[in-house]
């Protein structure tokens, strides 16, 4: 199980930071993702992170604005999003995928768990 937390409103120039905690898996040789969706768009990839060595991987769009980490004793995957613009609204997911070479396997069709979003609304 993937359960998001931390989404909501914030004012252009704001910050947030999503958590996902992983239950109920063995995460090695996983990578952790984080998805989004606006309306009307498709689902994209944000950001990845290996589990196994910590490699990082983010979109042009988020480069030097997010920031993915994660707490192993937790299991807890952050996503550190300043300086938040409209265009970042959209409903966020956490995500497993396989491991890989993370630049092309940080992808919504290598994904194996989703979970269930949690909303983020960039708007003065």
């Amino acid at each position: 199980r993937l359960a998001e937390s931390g989404g909501g409103l914030v004012q252009p120039g704001g910050s947030l930071r999503l958590a996902c905690e992983a239950s109920g898996f063995d995460l090695d040789y996983y990578l952790i993702g984080w998805f989004r969706q606006s309306p009307g768009k498709e689902r994209e990839e944000v950001s990845c992170i290996s589990v196994t060595n910590g490699d990082t991987y983010y979109i042009d769009s988020v480069k030097g604005r997010f920031t993915i980490s994660r707490d192993s004793a937790k299991a807890i995957t952050y996503l550190q999003m300043n300086n938040l613009q409209p265009d970042d609204t959209a409903i966020y997911y956490c995500a497993l995928l396989p491991s890989g070479v993370i630049q092309n396997r940080c992808r919504t069709h290598w994904v194996g768990s989703w979970g269930q979003g949690t909303q983020v609304t960039v708007s003065s």
